[in-house]
């Protein structure tokens, strides 16, 4: 257990770097600035070495360290309540980056700006990562050294059956933010986490259950077993897929690109009662009468 203890404190270390960094970079950059680089690049290291971290656990642990995989599930689901509260808005996820785009909540720049901070931040996240193994703090480190020299693909299904899965996971995943995006945070991050931690132990035995596609570049579209545009099917364009499904379920539109509604009929937002419609109507009716005896009894040329 001592191995495992490492990790949970290497864990606390990641996540207690990244909020120092969110604070200082709030104090010294404009909100902007920080809003769409600082706080998604700070995010996006957090979720990249937490995530790489456990994945190891995940892989070594039930024959190399004497516990199963509950143990890091467990792990997830706090971690995940960890960022809900500790991310201040940041996203770290270039889909749920696009879907604030398509929802007109933020221009193009900004979105830019983000998933270029993403990409970085999982970038930095994963050379930090592998910084940390090579020290070998543990037997796990030891042995996720020697397993990383042919590292194999994730996908352990045919491709359409890995991109189903990612975009069903993706679009849970989305459908579950876009529900509680407005409810207070004591509500949606526990419930979030729960979501991220169902879909995990389901699909990752199918495709490693990553949803993200920054978090799946760095992790394994370096591996051998599948070529580039296999991982870009699986990894990009399911989540793109699925998040774009979610979104025309939960709104019936999309709003960056038509404003008409599918799914939903408009209704208006102001109901009158019928009584007083009823009643409106009885009262009008006399006053018609009179502008029409009035009209009937002009002369006529």
């Amino acid at each position: 257990m001592a191995g495992l203890n490492v990790s949970i404190a290497f864990l606390f270390l990641v996540v207690g770097v990244c909020q120092a960094l969110r604070q200082l970079s709030k104090r010294l950059l404009s909100p902007g600035t920080y809003g769409c680089l600082a706080r998604e690049l700070a995010g996006s290291l957090e979720l990249c070495t937490s995530c790489l971290e456990l994945r190891m656990l995940v892989e070594i642990g039930p024959w190399g360290g004497g516990f199963g995989p509950d143990v890091a599930l467990t792990l997830l689901f706090l971690l995940f309540v960890v960022h809900g509260a500790s991310f201040d808005g940041a996203s770290a996820n270039p889909t749920v980056s696009l879907q604030e785009f398509l929802l007109l909540e933020s221009n193009l720049a900004a979105t830019a700006a983000k998933l270029l901070a993403q990409g970085a931040g999982t970038g930095l996240g994963w050379a930090v990562t592998k910084l940390y193994w090579s020290w070998e703090l543990t037997h796990f480190h030891l042995i996720q050294n020697l397993i990383a020299l042919e590292c194999s693909s994730s996908i352990h299904t045919s491709l359409h059956h890995a991109a189903f899965v990612e975009g069903t996971c993706s679009f849970l995943f989305h459908l579950v933010l876009l529900k509680l995006r407005r409810s207070h945070q004591m509500c949606w991050v526990p419930v979030l986490a729960a979501t991220v931690t169902f879909l995990t132990y389901t699909a990752r035995p199918f495709t490693g259950a990553f949803f993200n596609p920054a978090l799946a570049t760095v992790a394994t579209f370096h591996c051998s077993g599948n070529g580039f545009w296999d991982y870009v099917q699986v990894y990009w364009l399911g989540p793109l897929a699925g998040m774009l499904a979610a979104l025309l379920l939960y709104q019936g539109n999309i709003p960056r690109l038509f404003k008409k509604n599918l799914l939903y009929s408009q209704k208006s937002k102001y109901k009158i009662p019928k009584a007083r419609v009823a009643a409106h109507m009885e009262h009008d009716e006399p006053r018609r009468k009179r502008k029409g005896e009035k009209s009937n009894s002009e002369p006529h040329a």
